[in-house]
């Protein structure tokens, strides 16, 4: 798991955790269907779903905003573990994703 090496390589405390049903588990955070992606992580109550770089984890963190967590959709070319090598990275938003359906932002650009 490319993004976990990249959490771990930032100072978190990362390991892969799998379970029967991803699927629900993603219903039960909140993450709303439009966001999903391959990976779901819960870092200190916030939600990350995708593969958000290690630096906005961080600024999330920090600023503590009021949202359930960010996502980066689909697995954009050059995020975090999906970089292939003499391929331009793909530009990218992180989304901030709140309680009430369709209440989502852009927290980050890449």
């Amino acid at each position: 798991m490319k993004w976990v090496v990249h959490l771990l390589e930032a100072g978190f405390d990362a390991r892969k955790v799998g379970g029967p049903d991803h699927e629900a588990m993603r219903r039960q955070l909140g993450v709303p269907p439009e966001l999903e992606s391959c990976h779901t992580a819960i870092v200190d109550g916030y939600v990350v779903e995708g593969h958000v770089p290690a630096d906005v984890v961080w600024r999330l963190l920090k600023e503590r905003p009021d949202v359930v967590g960010i996502a980066v959709p689909g697995m954009p070319l050059g995020s975090p573990g999906m970089e292939v090598s003499g391929r331009p990275a793909e530009r990218y938003d992180v989304l901030a994703f709140g309680r009430q359906a369709g209440r989502v932002s852009a927290f980050a650009s890449r």
